[in-house]
Parts: C-alpha cells; sequence; structure tokens
C-alpha cells in the first residue's frame, strides 16, 4: 500500500471495536462509539507505516505479544491518548497543596526530612516541574530531600518531560510561582531550571501494571489529575488501588476537578481543604483487605 491510498483506509465499527478492546484492555481506556472516527485519523497512518494493510491487520499486530507488536502498541497509545497539560494547571489545588498539605506531611516525615511526590500521569512533564518548584519554594522544606517522580503512559511525553524545554502554550495560566523561578531562557523556547530538574525523576508507566509501579516505592502525595476520566470502571479501581498502595499512611491523593470518590471512596478518607477536596490513605487501615480494587 502506497502513502497516498491511506485516505482510502476507513474504520468499520466492527475494526474499531476490536481496536478499542486492544485499548481497553492494555491500558484501561474508554473509548466509546464516538471515538471512531478520530481513531481513523490518527491510525491511518500507523497502518501504512506498519505494511499490516487494514485496520484488521492493525489490531492484530497490537495483540501480537512480539516486540514489534510492543512496540507499536506504545506508538498507539501514545496516538489515542489525551496529553493536554500546562504548568500550574488548577492552581487552586496546588495552593491548597502548598499551603496546608506541605506543612501537614513535613510534620509527619521530620524524622527522615524526605518527602516524595508522584505526578501519576505527568505527560510531557509540566505537573512534575510545578510540584518541584512548590516543594522547593516550601519554608517547612528548608533543607530537606524533596522529589518528585513523574510517570506517564506515553514514551514521547516522557522523552519531552526529561528534556524539560517549553513553548509559550505551556505556561498560558498565571502561575503560582514567577516563571523566572521555574525556567531560564532557551533557543527554543524556555528550560526548566536544573536545580528542579534534578529533583525530578521520569519514567514510562502504565498505572495498571502493579510490579512495576512498586518499584517507585513508597511516596507521601500522589497527583493524578485528569487520568481517571478516561478509564474504563474496572481500570479505575484497579488504577486507585495501585496509588492507594504507594502512598504511605497519612499520604495524599490528589484528584482532577471533574472527579470525585465521594460515591465511593474505598479505603481513602475525603478531606475538605479550604479551597480544594482531596483524598488521604488513613494512618492506620483500619480493615487490610480493604482496598481500592
Amino acid at each position: 500500500m502506497r502513502p497516498g491510498d491511506a485516505d482510502f483506509l476507513t474504520l468499520g465499527p466492527e475494526d474499531a471495536a476490536r481496536l478499542t478492546a486492544v485499548f481497553r484492555d492494555a491500558a484501561g481506556l474508554a473509548l466509546g462509539e464516538d471515538a471512531r472516527f478520530s481513531m481513523e485519523r490518527k491510525l491511518r497512518e500507523r497502518v501504512i507505516a506498519t505494511g499490516t494493510e487494514s485496520f484488521a491487520g492493525y489490531a492484530a499486530l497490537l495483540r501480537a505479544a512480539s516486540p514489534e507488536g510492543r512496540r507499536e502498541l506504545d506508538e498507539a497509545l501514545d496516538l489515542v491518548t489525551t496529553h493536554e497539560t500546562y504548568f500550574f494547571r488548577e492552581d487552586y489545588q496546588l495552593t491548597a497543596f502548598r499551603r496546608e498539605i506541605v506543612p501537614s506531611l513535613a510534620a509527619q516525615t521530620a524524622a527522615t526530612r524526605r518527602l516524595t511526590a508522584w505526578s501519576a500521569g505527568c505527560a510531557t512533564g509540566e505537573e512534575a516541574y510545578s510540584i518541584a518548584a512548590l516543594l522547593c519554594d516550601a519554608p517547612a522544606l528548608a533543607g530537606w530531600d524533596a522529589r518528585v517522580i513523574g510517570t506517564d503512559l506515553s514514551r514521547r511525553g516522557i522523552a519531552a518531560a526529561r528534556r524539560g524545554i517549553y513553548g509559550r502554550g505551556s505556561f498560558r495560566t498565571s502561575p503560582l510561582l514567577s516563571a523566572s523561578s521555574v525556567v531560564e531562557p532557551h533557543d527554543d523556547g524556555s528550560r526548566v531550571r536544573e536545580h528542579l530538574q534534578r529533583m525530578c525523576r521520569f519514567s514510562q508507566l502504565n498505572l495498571l501494571d502493579e510490579g512495576r509501579a512498586a518499584t517507585l516505592g513508597r511516596v507521601e502525595a500522589v497527583f493524578c489529575r485528569n487520568v481517571l476520566i478516561y478509564l474504563v470502571p474496572e481500570a479505575r479501581k484497579a488504577v486507585l488501588g495501585v496509588l492507594f498502595d504507594r502512598l504511605v499512611p497519612g499520604g495524599y491523593l490528589m484528584l482532577g476537578h471533574s472527579e470525585s470518590l465521594l460515591g465511593d471512596p474505598g479505603p481513602f478518607e475525603p478531606v475538605q481543604l479550604s479551597d480544594a477536596l482531596v483524598y488521604r490513605r488513613p494512618m492506620t487501615d483500619s480493615d487490610p483487605k480493604k482496598r481500592a480494587r
């Protein structure tokens, strides 16, 4: 098939269902019937590039337990997932984190003087660097070993996060801190300052992979914002179980403004701060068998 033939590739309902099942099984993605034309547009060039000739053949490749199939699955997931992010997004919650949660966590971890936050679903890294800037600026953490882990399903997103170079669109809201304290001028835009880059560690991670997530260790705070809304219910429960396990007792979970656990908080405790609702792993788990998943 020649590159020009891509315009004639169409994704029918049956093949769309096959691809939707692949992405659901691999990453828990909730792609409804309305996603068919979007998948067609985003994936048709990959059908050409892989020589699979059709969307049915492409779906079969993504299912294949081969190195090529796994690499292509990464490519496809990169294309069909959402990567919208920018510095200091949902700053009302970050303000609450800085003013109320960080001092609480500092009191809990005073003996070790170490604090780790996890940006789970960090996309291209702006959220992780925003958290690092807040931790670096927190008086309660002066002289501490404060770190941020950034993970995302997208390999390209993680590569961009490691580069730490951003255009104007990444700074489209008023930051909590001045941009000059976070980035410095660079030929390609703005580069995150070196001390913040040293605070952050990035890796590709599927949040459904409990074994890989365990290698991150335990953390005091998790930001998993605008991730759960894209997952099927069973995947949401599984991811919440992974996040609960990674949090230390007394650690906090921050979700996006359109995500809520109030209907079923599972093992988490809802905590109403002055301007934000967050969730906490109890200091003592009364029922160790009670899990989010």
